[in-house]
């Protein structure tokens, strides 16, 4: 019995402490525009200092994705994922900034992080 709440416990342990896989490999590029990005939203959203490292850290995140869905995958299926991705992003946000900076970064969104449009063949 000790053994299996043992097994347990060292298990829920690993599970607590991993991390998110898109952030475990450092991509230089995807920090710079990130760092670029947050830097757009601070005046508009008067981000706190916890606010933009957070801030910074979830675009960075969502960048690092981005790039993976653009390298995978072409025309509208693209850009589905890209729409849900943006999507995700809006609701992530909410644990990061408040009720009227989130209705202000949804306002302002399309402007600083545009989505993708694709041409229809004719």
């Amino acid at each position: 019995m000790k053994k299996i709440i043992f097994i347990l416990i060292l298990s829920i342990s690993f599970s607590a402490f991993s991390q998110d896989p898109f952030l475990q490999k450092s991509n230089p590029e995807a920090k710079a525009e990130a760092v670029r990005i947050t830097n757009l939203y601070i005046p508009e959203l008067s981000l706190t200092g916890e606010q933009q490292l957070l801030f910074q850290q979830k675009v960075e995140e969502f960048l690092i994705r981005r790039q993976k869905i653009e390298a995978e995958f072409k025309g509208k299926e693209k850009l589905d994922l890209l729409y849900q991705l943006q999507q995700e992003e809006t609701d992530e946000m909410n644990d990061i900034i408040t009720r009227p900076q989130i209705q202000v970064y949804k306002k302002i969104k399309p402007r600083i992080q545009p989505l993708e449009t694709i041409e229809k063949e004719k």
